[in-house]
């Protein structure tokens, strides 16, 4: 049995959704919000598990301003021009300023992970020292410099291929296989995904110090006080047009499904059901820092269905019912934002001034990674979207 998918232009129910339908919606989430920032006034400053509740509160006042946003968007036709068009900027604000903060936190996470895997759970075992003769110390030194020069004439020496192996180090391994010495090269890539993670942890705790700091000066400036206030009015009276009382919901719900799907069609999801893309490294070298080109597509999709999904939660007041293709799409989405972006994190590491090159190597292995993981996030959701095309056919 096919199943059934959220589409408000084929909705079973025929009876009209009114106006008051996202009057209360927008009523309760500004009430949500004021509750929120309550909490946080309450807990703001307190000890450490007022400051994990404090943080939460924080979560809270973004996910009310995102959704209240995102209302005045998809049904904007209903409401008053201009205290929506003037609202919705500031609410944006807010939210980008609440949200860095754990961006930045889930992006650290995220990189270290990624590098203890990519390096191995567990540290490089270590090999046993090598003993040495003491009676080679200085009767031995001319064939010590005879068994330098006899190494160098061998083409497969362990000087030669090992790079930083040093002719004393040969001499003294009593004329054992290289292959018993540690190899040097591995160790070297274990200590630059050390150095990567430091890197990467002062660079992105400092990113969020700051934008803690920032979050803290937005919730008391007053910029953010004129934005409570309207909400505060918000909460009882919510400002329509003279014509919304008469006026049908669903066909503005289902103009942003129309968009959402506009969009996905012009992804290229040809190139997403391959397991590798190619074009990916297109001017990947470009001194250019700004987001992979490729990623603009996929994050306007992703904030279009998340506008579809608030646009459903009206429709649906007292609970959405679960659309697993939603849910799929959602979480692949998600993951390739924060996929993006943290390889956008490594390669602006890799380029701090005078890192050692074997750490620049692990910053660009693990931009590699976090691109790979781009990909495999558009595989995902090329996966279920083409599932809930051929449910629906």
């Amino acid at each position: 049995m096919a199943q059934q998918h959220l589409d408000p232009t084929n909705s079973t129910n025929s009876t009209v959704v009114p106006a008051d339908a996202v009057a209360g919606y927008l009523r309760a989430q500004a009430t949500e919000f004021l509750r929120a920032l309550r909490t946080h006034r309450e807990t703001g400053g307190g000890a450490a598990a007022g400051a994990e509740e404090s943080a939460y509160a924080a979560l809270a006042l973004r996910r009310s301003a995102r959704r209240i946003s995102g209302t005045l968007h998809t049904f904007r036709p209903l409401l008053d021009t201009d205290w929506s068009e003037s609202l919705r900027p500031e609410l944006a604000w807010l939210s980008g300023s609440l949200g860095r903060e754990h961006a930045y936190a889930a992006r650290l996470n995220r990189l270290v992970t990624a590098l203890n895997r990519l390096s191995g759970a567990t540290p490089f075992p270590t090999q046993p020292p090598i003993p040495t003769r003491p009676t080679t110390t200085s009767a031995t030194t001319g064939r010590s410099t005879t068994a330098a020069s006899t190494a160098g004439a061998r083409p497969a020496d362990a000087a030669s291929t090992a790079g930083s192996r040093s002719v004393d180090a040969t001499s003294t391994a009593g004329g054992r296989s290289p292959a018993a010495v540690p190899t040097p090269d591995r160790g070297n890539l274990t200590v630059g995904a050390a150095k990567a993670g430091a890197l990467l942890d002062r660079q992105l705790t400092l990113a969020r110090t700051r934008a803690h700091s920032a979050a803290l000066q937005a919730l008391g400036s007053s910029r953010f006080h004129a934005v409570a206030d309207s909400l505060a009015v918000l909460a009882s009276e919510v400002p329509l047009t003279p014509t919304a009382p008469t006026a049908d919901l669903r066909p503005l719900a289902a103009a942003a499904h129309d968009r959402l799907r506009d969009a996905v069609t012009g992804l290229p999801l040809h190139m997403a059901g391959h397991p590798y893309n190619a074009e990916a490294l297109i001017h990947g070298l470009s001194p250019d820092t700004a987001p992979h080109p490729q990623d603009a597509p996929w994050h306007q999709v992703r904030l279009l269905l998340r506008l579809h999904r608030y646009a459903l939660e009206v429709l649906y007041p007292e609970a959405v019912p679960v659309d697993v293709r939603l849910l799929a799409a959602g979480e692949a989405l998600n993951r390739h934002r924060d996929a993006s972006e943290a390889a956008s994190a490594a390669a602006s590491a890799a380029r701090t001034p005078r890192i050692t090159p074997a750490t620049a190597y692990a910053l660009g292995v693990l931009h590699a990674d976090q691109r790979h993981e781009v990909e495999a996030s558009r595989f995902a959701f090329q996966q279920s979207w083409q599932k809930e095309a051929v449910s629906t056919s």
